[in-house]
């Protein structure tokens, strides 16, 4: 006799979380885990040391960098997981600065050209903030010019705090990444970091280049359900021959003329152009909305492009409602190099194209580049419209109401949105992003932080702020002005001394800035022979970003 089988609409459902660990977000090969940005980054080198394994690769990993925000919990999120790193064979070591990481990294991409290496290769990933990204500059060129080893691949983590919720300066680190020619990804959402970073090491290893990955604020910081699996991103490896021979990057540590000139060739004929074949198979960029019969394109990446959908949700604009209204979408996963041929596609039959991006121009000025002189070329728009008026602001946060605000100049006169004034009128009412007045609370330190009385001047002395909570200074009744980027304190007064009838002056540093950067700053100033007294605040933490402790950090006496 058949057993009765059980009714599938009244049986109990399985809950999929009935056996869920947080372990899980590390440790699941296959399925649905919740998970932040931050810890997303930290398991993706796991997944890429399992995809290895899967191909037969015995590869390693190393992860260095400074921490700052919005990246500035990874060294916690790795430091909790020790085991699992050694287990997928991954060293995790806390820079003293951003650029000698960049250098350690470089140094993991050469045990290929050295005797009796352990691994098939190294897989690097490199971590840092804003102006982070802005000091390694040298160092990025010389690392991206050498080229990478086999089977090995760098990713470097660039994070940028766009409204400048805890920094000095608010960061836009794209232009520095296409400075030192790396490709730029864009990832928009805590489970495109780990698709698209699996894609960025397969593309490092495939062009021979370092892959920048832009994550900003609200990208590190989201928590979501993400579907994980070393093998849930297929890679294609594009069938891609230079001179008849198929392709394969050259690696060269010999950073003189005229190796350098051929590795630089190399770079602008032919690794760039590998990395847009590599774009196209994979499908990095793809046009969301193809509408057929479009008047306007929109062009959007990363986080700007989550915000983009949901402004245009906002006014009534879903996938059919904007084939309707002759709108089609471009969402863009690698921001540099640009893809000309999915442009072109896109570009096909356009009136116009908008570009909406954070900060400063970037993406719009390689579409113009792109489509000028081609068939037919779109009026493009973005930071400023056909008559040379502001239409994107180039300042602060860009968030979905600002975009609401964009669109609706755009599409007021041409698209029935029904929602669209409805919408308007609510946003209107309140301030826009940055206009919000400041609180007459006065930010100050903490309750039992020694800055508390190590900031204070005598009557009738002047104090140089510098970076980290001593900065707080500025807003107090402390005599204390001036902030440099991390490093430079005290050197502003070197240039300043001469021309002002004060004497002298006391110069905040924090301890970890001393490690940092700052001692050379000290020597600059006794080179100079210049009369200041630099104030080395000492409280063995990196407060700042979570209360680390300062790395390369000397005890008092030997500091002394």
């Amino acid at each position: 006799m058949l057993e009765k089988q059980a009714d599938p609409v009244t049986a109990p459902k399985q809950d999929p979380f009935t056996d869920f660990t947080l372990e899980d977000r590390y440790t699941a090969e296959r399925g649905t885990v919740i998970m932040s940005g931050i810890q997303a980054l930290a398991r993706l080198p796991l997944d890429q040391h399992r995809a290895d394994r899967a191909r037969g690769l015995n590869t390693a990993g190393l992860i260095t960098g400074y921490r700052g925000s919005p990246i500035g919990a990874l060294d916690f999120a790795l430091e909790r997981i020790p085991n699992l790193l050694e287990e997928h064979h991954i060293r995790f070591i806390p820079a003293v600065n951003e650029d000698l990481a960049a250098t350690a990294i470089m140094g993991s991409q050469t045990v290929n050209l050295l005797p009796d290496p352990k691994y098939d290769g190294v897989c690097g990933i490199w971590y840092g903030k804003g102006p982070g990204v802005d000091r390694s500059g040298d160092a990025f060129k010389h690392a991206n010019l050498a080229g990478i080893g086999e089977y090995g691949g760098v990713l470097v983590l660039a994070g940028d705090d766009p409204s400048c919720k805890s920094s000095t300066i608010p960061s836009h680190s794209e232009v520095a990444l296409y400075d030192a020619l790396m490709p730029i990804l864009y990832p928009g959402s805590a489970q495109e970091i780990l698709d698209l970073g699996l894609l960025g090491f397969a593309l490092s290893r495939f062009s021979g280049l370092w892959v920048g990955v832009k994550i900003v604020t609200d990208v590190a910081d989201e928590y979501s359900s993400l579907e994980v699996g070393f093998d849930r991103v297929e890679i294609i490896e594009p069938d891609y021959t230079i001179g008849g021979r198929p392709w394969h990057p050259k690696q060269n540590t010999a950073l003189l003329s005229p190796y350098s000139l051929q590795q630089e060739k190399e770079i602008h004929d032919e690794r760039l152009d590998t990395a847009l074949a590599f774009a196209r198979v994979n499908r990095i960029n793809e046009i969301a909305v193809p509408t057929a019969d479009a008047w306007l394109g929109i062009i959007a990446a990363g986080k700007t492009w989550y915000d983009l959908r949901g402004a245009l949700l906002d006014i009534g604009l879903d996938d059919a409602a904007l084939e309707r209204a002759g709108i089609r979408l471009l969402k863009l996963g690698m921001i540099f190099p640009l893809e000309r041929d999915i442009l072109h596609e896109f570009a096909d039959g356009l009136e116009e194209i908008l570009v909406i991006e954070e900060k400063r121009s970037f993406i719009e000025t390689f579409c113009k580049e792109a489509l000028y002189g081609s068939g037919h070329t779109p009026l493009i728009v973005g930071k400023k419209d056909e008559a040379g008026n502001k239409l994107v602001r180039a300042d602060n946060e860009l968030d979905a109401d600002a975009i609401l605000r964009v669109l609706a100049r755009r599409l007021r006169s041409r698209v029935d949105a029904p929602l669209l004034e409805r919408r308007l009128n609510e946003i209107n009412r309140l301030p826009e992003l940055g206009t919000i007045p400041i609180l007459g609370r006065q930010p100050y330190f903490c309750s039992g932080c020694p800055h508390n009385r190590s900031t204070i001047v005598p009557e009738g002395s002047m104090a140089g702020a510098g970076i980290g909570c001593h900065t707080l200074a500025i807003l107090m009744d402390r005599d204390t002005a001036g902030v440099t980027q991390m490093g430079g304190e005290g050197a502003n007064w070197v240039g300043a001394e001469a021309f002002t009838n004060i004497n002298h002056i006391f110069q905040n540093i924090g301890d970890g800035t001393f490690a940092h950067s700052g001692s050379l700053s000290i020597r600059q100033a006794t080179a100079a022979d210049t009369n200041v007294t630099f104030k080395i605040l000492y409280n063995s933490a990196v407060a700042m970003t979570g209360g680390q402790a300062a790395d390369g950090l000397m005890p008092v006496p030997e500091l002394t």
